[in-house]
């Protein structure tokens, strides 16, 4: 069995709805809603999902840049959002996130030198005569041309601040990196090349990924295995090949029905009419959650229902 790097447990992220002179809360918008799976030691998890499903809201929950409304988030054994100040600033080194915009996500009043080498300065990772020629370096193996180092973010184009923010989180030599969408402000051809970038330094540095996206070509590219979120829930879990030959749940269907076609005149699978299979290991009383948000009383969670696939169920009372 592999490493346990991250363990996501029953983790909830709520933002009240306040309404009345008063402002009392009234509701709550479920952003993350009890969420539990694990992420292995040198994988790359894809969390997939619509726009608004809260994927980005579930990284950076993980990160302890937002904080939980309840649940765990274990890195190491370490619970992220109960350590210490000394603690957390050491986990800052070893967890990282590359953010989804490239022009917004980079100071402007700052050279790509100062951007990259910002974080190893505060926390003290590198001697002072050793920044310099460690930041070189990342750049290089980023593909930011050394003598760039002195320019503005500015002057660069998408691609370019993409490997910029990519050099600046792998800087601090983290061991696990959020990907939130950084390649779908991108266009195609750069798509291509930033995610090559991104295995080669995963072999390289042995890194471990959450590459959240929208796009499911994307993600069958680089993950091991991805998770399907579905209005704050994680729905299905499974290796990326198991996914895209026989999924099972009614979004993962149809999330792979919408992939846009190459050839448009070729007829392509439409999984949306594929059965469930009979031979599923459900357990008696628990039916597949297919509902909407609208309709779900009782609690639903993730049951292994074949080798390594997991699939959103519920209790039928």
């Amino acid at each position: 069995m592999d490493k346990v790097l991250i363990e996501v447990q029953s983790l909830k992220k709520y933002y009240p709805i306040k309404k009345g002179v008063l402002r009392r809360t009234v509701d709550h918008v479920k952003a993350v809603d009890n969420v539990s799976f694990q992420i292995y030691k040198g994988e790359t998890l894809g969390l997939v999902g619509e726009s608004g499903c809260g994927k980005s809201t579930l990284g950076r929950t993980i990160m302890n840049i937002y904080d939980k409304t309840s649940g765990d988030v274990l890195y190491n054994n370490l619970n992220v959002h109960e350590v210490d100040k000394k603690t957390m600033n050491k986990l800052r080194t070893d967890m990282q996130i590359i953010f989804q915009d490239p022009y917004s996500s980079l100071n402007p009043r700052l050279t790509v030198e100062q951007i990259i080498g910002e974080a190893v300065r505060f926390h003290k990772l590198k001697p002072k005569n050793e920044i310099y020629s460690h930041i070189k370096s990342i750049s290089e193996q980023c593909g930011v041309d050394p003598n760039h180092l002195r320019r503005y973010p500015h002057v660069f184009s998408g691609g370019q601040r993409q490997r910029i923010g990519i050099a600046r989180a792998l800087a601090l030599e983290p061991k696990f990196v959020v990907c939130d969408e950084s390649v779908s402000a991108l266009d195609v051809s750069i798509q291509a090349k930033v995610i090559n970038l991104l295995k080669e330094l995963q072999k390289e540095k042995k890194l471990t990924y959450l590459f959240i996206t929208h796009d499911l070509s994307v993600v069958k590219h680089i993950s091991d295995r991805i998770a399907v979120m579905y209005f704050g829930r994680i729905v299905e879990l499974a290796d990326t090949s198991k996914l895209f030959e026989s999924p099972l749940h009614f979004y993962t269907k149809k999330l792979l029905s919408a992939i846009p076609k190459s050839n448009p005149k070729k007829k392509s699978k439409d999984y949306r009419n594929l059965a469930t299979p009979e031979w599923l290991k459900i357990p008696k009383g628990y039916k597949v959650d297919d509902r909407l948000p609208k309709d779900r009383n009782s609690p639903s969670e993730l049951i292994e229902v074949r080798d390594g696939h997991f699939l959103s169920c519920y209790k039928d009372d």
